[in-house]
């Protein structure tokens, strides 16, 4: 090293030379990657200083993880404000632990994904309005806000932050519109069914498109396409479907690109833009993006299974009165080919990340046929959840508390000792809510791993008993401890 020069390194780079690649669900079973040059990166980190307000004395929250675009916009923004940036580590908080940190690790910015957010405000609203330490605002992206967020959001005694509601693909260099949120509470706007997803940020140009790529009038849905200079180059080794989704702008005369998000909304005459939902069958389950032809995929990939096909069920239902997006999966066998859904589940666990994991998997004989011979999805049965062995009812104090609790956190009127968290529609921000109600019901902390390894209610609720053991001897040592302490005090005397 003492060879070496003192001087800085002479990098040979070009603006249009690849930054990063971020990986994204994909159609056939094989994620996209996403290449975004230099240029787009710093030019979005300087428009990101900017809707953030960043400057020295701000402490930005890194919440998102590394394979997740809204790392990009957590980590670069603020280093290049000389703001500083709180790492938020491998466990997803709970509310409370976001409460804490927030005040001991002064955090001005949070920016995070929607499901999240809803579960935080939710938690906060039913307790009385608190101190938010230096909080100033808060980012929230990745799916549809709904109007209960806000209104809880305004329960909870936020409304001195400023809250901004956030849009963008991982292709248009992660967020590409902004709306601010902070009418809804000052009074001048009413809070509508659909949250608007604002307009665009500085170097990005919407437009909502039809079939013909003809610009629909206010009110009218269309494709939302992006432009701008801060696209991404396109999908890594895949020069066909780059073709398909970047396309030549027909309202740039210097040659810019179009990118087509395959997602419809509509221009309100205020001039902000409204999200209605997906164009084809790619959904986003608590801020992860999921291609549903993925997860049809690697069901198709198990040698008993014939048909396969996913849909995500919105809303509030017979199988999912907790309402929010869940995922089912319907599936038909081959011919004397016998397989359990719960090894079905199990074989996909092992292939695909716990957010892409069907809540429920429905066994048909065959899937219903439109006369063009396609799958219908609307003749698809609603799914009702049934006990995947004989229903047994909790027994014990752990068991029932815990049974309680799933059946507040999920939706579910009727839980077993035997039933699956996951097969009754958990998920890892369920889990939070879970672990919470368990400490305010029962004083008891477990490990987040505790669901993933031992997801049966009675092997979680034998944890619990066992813990609640250990803590109760030791109190008995601490109590003898003391005793025998008080009897040497007294024979000193």
């Amino acid at each position: 090293l003492e060879e070496e020069s003192d001087s800085n390194p002479q990098a040979v780079l070009h603006r249009h030379n690849l930054a990063y690649i971020i990986y994204t669900s994909g159609s056939t079973g094989k994620p996209k990657g996403v290449g975004v040059a230099h240029h787009a990166l710093v030019e979005h980190a300087q428009v990101a200083v900017g809707f953030f307000g960043l400057d020295s004395t701000d402490r930005m929250l890194q919440f998102s993880t590394i394979n997740f675009d809204g790392f990009i916009e957590q980590l670069f923004p603020p280093l290049c404000a000389g703001a500083a940036i709180v790492l938020r580590g491998p466990v997803l908080w709970d509310s409370e632990t976001f409460h804490r940190e927030l005040i001991e690790k002064r955090i001005t910015v949070a920016d995070l994904t929607t499901a999240y957010w809803f579960m935080l405000v939710q938690d906060f609203a039913r307790n009385e309005p608190r101190d938010y330490g230096l909080l100033r605002q808060v980012h929230a992206g990745g799916e549809a806000m709904s109007p209960e967020g806000l209104k809880a959001w305004c329960e909870a005694g936020f409304d001195g932050v400023t809250l901004l509601n956030t849009y963008g693909p991982t292709e248009a260099a992660v967020t590409a519109t902004v709306s601010n949120c902070s009418d809804y509470w000052q009074g001048n706007n009413e809070i509508s069914v659909q949250v608007p997803i604002g307009s665009p940020l500085a170097a990005r140009r919407i437009y909502l498109l039809d079939a013909n790529l003809t610009p629909v009038p206010p009110g009218i849905s269309g494709e939302l396409c992006i432009g701008g200079e801060l696209l991404a180059r396109g999908y890594l080794n895949r020069g066909g479907l780059t073709a398909e989704r970047f396309i030549a702008d027909p309202f740039d005369e210097t040659g810019g690109r179009l990118y087509r998000t395959g997602d419809l909304a509509r221009w309100r005459s205020d001039g902000q833009i409204e999200y209605l939902g997906r164009l084809d069958h790619q959904v986003k389950i608590r801020g992860f993006r999921i291609e549903l032809g993925e997860i049809e995929t690697q069901l198709l990939a198990q040698p008993e299974v014939r048909e396969a096909v996913v849909v995500a069920r919105e809303g509030a239902g017979a199988s999912n009165p907790a309402g929010g997006a869940r995922l089912v999966a319907y599936v038909s066998l081959h011919a004397d080919a016998e397989m359990e859904v719960s090894r079905l589940r199990e074989a996909l666990g092992k292939i695909l990340p716990d957010y892409m994991l069907p809540s429920m998997i429905v066994v048909l004989e065959s899937l219903p046929l439109n006369p063009s011979g396609k799958v219908d999805r609307k003749a698809l049965p609603e799914p009702e959840f049934t006990h995947t062995e004989h229903y047994e009812a909790p027994q014990g104090e752990a068991e029932e508390v815990l049974a309680g609790i799933w059946g507040q956190v999920l939706g579910v009127a009727e839980v077993g000792r035997h039933d699956n968290f996951f097969e009754l529609g958990g998920h890892s921000l369920a889990i939070l809510q879970v672990q919470q109600k368990l400490q305010q019901a029962l004083s008891v902390a477990l490990p987040l791993r505790l669901h993933f390894e031992n997801p049966l209610l009675k092997d979680i609720a034998s944890a619990i008993q066992e813990k609640r053991s250990r803590a109760s001897e030791k109190d008995t040592e601490q109590a003898d401890l003391l005793g025998m302490a008080e009897l040497l005090d007294l024979l000193e005397s």
